[in-house]
């Protein structure tokens, strides 16, 4: 699934190409992905202008001119491109069947851009003003100032849940994932066993520091192309080549040269060396 530094490198390729245009036509393929359309989807956007386009955790939020936002996620198998006179999108080593499109947006620039997702495991979600969302309840970014030491400490103290499932909490951090939550805690030499309240002040700095040090390197290295993820224009990231722990089960530690080892937790698999992390 992608995460943080993969909807960031996203939201960079479509932000150029979507942002301040107007949605000249809108086309469903289907009537739903994860969950049904808005029943009114394609009135509530077409002939609207996109006004804002951010991430927040691992949504995309676009801001219309009406002021209805649409809040879309990736799920496990989701990818954009765009296409226009000067864009090659789909390359011979990467291309998409364009029998999961599912969703077209003709902008007014005469860009097309297009989601292809073939486990339909994303999702797109339209809030009108005022409405709840679901990224309401949604923490702080990792890159945040207000995401520091004495933050985590307070959020994880009293805790007894495992410090790696108490980092894939979206409420506590929003954003995170498996993939770097295992890197960071690697690098912070912290068990992802460890239970979450037993952690010091000083080992939350040191894992905060990581934390944001991880996610900076991912998103410079446009994300990690595991499966499924490639940015808009067909592009893979690269961070894949840096990963210390995670999918690197059986082979020796960076550190220490001690066998990765592999476990599940919460139903996902962490990576983690049992040499160096404590």
């Amino acid at each position: 699934m992608p995460e943080l530094p993969e909807v960031e490198t996203v939201k960079r390729g479509l932000e150029p190409v979507m942002q301040g245009f107007k949605f000249e036509r809108v086309t469903l393929n289907r009537l739903n992905l994860r969950f049904p359309f808005d029943k009114n989807f394609i009135s509530r956007i077409q002939g609207k202008i996109l006004t804002s386009l951010i991430r927040r955790g691992k949504f995309l939020k676009a801001t219309l001119s009406s002021n209805d936002v649409l809040y879309m996620h990736l799920g496990m198998s989701g990818r954009f491109s765009i296409d226009n006179d000067l864009t090659a999108v789909y390359n011979s080593n990467n291309s998409t069947n364009p029998k999961h499109n599912h969703v077209i947006f003709e902008m007014s620039n005469g860009v097309v851009v297009t989601y292809n997702d073939p486990r339909r495991f994303g999702f797109m979600e339209l809030i009108a003003p005022g409405e709840p969302s679901r990224l309401d309840k949604m923490g702080p970014e990792p890159l945040d100032n207000m995401f520091n030491a004495p933050y985590l400490f307070n959020k994880l103290s009293g805790k007894k849940s495992a410090i790696k499932s108490a980092l894939l909490d979206q409420s506590i951090i929003g954003g995170l994932g498996n993939i770097y939550v295992c890197e960071a805690i690697f690098k912070a030499k912290i068990s992802p066993k460890r239970l979450a309240g037993t952690l010091t002040i000083k080992e939350t700095e040191i894992l905060v520091n990581e934390i944001k040090g991880v996610i900076k390197k991912a998103i410079e290295a446009g994300g990690s192309s595991l499966k499924d993820f490639a940015s808009v224009d067909g592009n893979l990231g690269y961070f894949q080549h840096s990963f210390e722990v995670y999918g690197q089960e059986k082979k020796p530690c960076v550190v220490c040269e001690t066998p990765i080892e592999r476990i599940i937790q919460s139903g996902r698999s962490s990576f983690y060396c049992k040499a160096c992390q404590k």
